[in-house]
């Protein structure tokens, strides 16, 4: 996903440098946005249950050790999990500029 992004702003640049927006470019830059954002809540849930049953189980670690096996597990996809929704939240946000300046080249 983060590559398809990539590209697609890159493809969003050159045509603002070469000032060849047409309407349609800018109805595809909102779709994209929408299906975009649906896969930024997507991704903020599962990283919500992942740092949810990771306070779960560094509180049961004194219950059993097992716990910690787990704490450790969830930790080790929390952190790429947070790094990618950063990641992916930036991106987006970044789209929101370039939709600003492709209206405001009109």
């Amino acid at each position: 996903m983060r590559q398809y992004i990539d590209d697609y702003i890159q493809s969003l640049e050159n045509k603002l440098k070469m000032k060849s927006v047409k309407p349609e470019v800018i109805d595809e830059l909102l779709i994209k946005i929408e299906f975009f954002n649906k896969e930024r809540i997507i991704h903020l849930i599962i990283t919500l249950f992942y740092a949810l049953f990771t306070v779960i189980f560094i509180c049961h670690i004194r219950v059993s050790i097992l716990y910690l096996i787990f704490a450790l597990f969830t930790i080790c996809f929390l952190i790429p999990y947070i790094i990618y929704y950063f990641k992916l939240e930036a991106r987006v946000q970044y789209l929101y500029k370039i939709y600003d300046k492709l209206k405001n080249s009109d």
